[in-house]
């Protein structure tokens, strides 16, 4: 997967996540994927700004491939973008500079990985923390472990009409161990079939 994109500029590899976004389609749901984004986390994160608190996305996904839409779709901006990377290096191409994308990684945002990339380019400790799997456990357990009022929360998938339903038996975004931490350490659980009114933005769904 890392050949596939490797050597082409940081610029080309960003047009073409930017095109993909406004092309392809969700099989399922017949819509572009940044039209699926979630309202409740559209939402919350427009409170936290207003509420004079910096939001930050935390991926185990390609940096890169999410900076392409963070801001259009979350009103986030490319550098408040953590997650996985590939290796890059400056070159000069025909008098021009440029950054080249290569076939080797760089770093793995998930897991141990996500409060190792918090410290490293955030510096600071979240005081308020959001996932939906188990590769999200760690980034709560460093949020948890703050000495200031702070916020844990998971978003447990039970909407399999609306959205999908998977947690401790999936192979894919599995939500197991953090099941068990929420309630150990009181964290919150939000249940998507029961407490999201709407998964997608609503005047994003024709």
């Amino acid at each position: 997967m890392m050949s596939t994109h490797a050597g082409m500029t940081t610029t080309e590899f960003d047009q073409i996540v930017k095109t993909w976004f406004v092309t392809a389609e969700d099989a399922r749901f017949k819509r572009h994927y940044t039209k699926l984004a979630y309202q409740p986390m559209i939402e919350l994160l427009s409170y936290l700004r207003e509420n004079k608190f910096k939001t930050y996305i935390v991926t185990g996904g390609g940096i890169e491939f999410v900076r392409a839409i963070s801001e259009s779709v979350y009103d986030i901006p490319p550098e408040q973008v953590i997650g996985s990377s590939i290796k890059t290096k400056f070159e000069d191409r025909n008098g021009k500079p440029v950054i080249l994308r290569l076939a080797a990684i760089d770093f793995i945002d998930d897991g141990n990985g996500k409060p190792e990339g918090i410290e490293k380019f955030i510096g600071r400790r979240p005081l308020a923390a959001f996932g939906n799997s188990d590769g999200d456990l760690e980034m709560l357990q460093w949020t948890d472990a703050g000495t200031k009022k702070h916020l844990c929360l998971y978003v447990h998938h039970t909407d399999a009409v609306r959205e999908y339903a998977y947690d401790r038996g999936s192979k894919v975004g599995r939500l197991d161990h953090g099941l068990d931490q929420s309630a150990q350490h009181g964290w919150t659980v939000v249940d998507m079939k029961n407490d999201w009114k709407e998964i997608s933005p609503p005047n994003l769904l024709e």
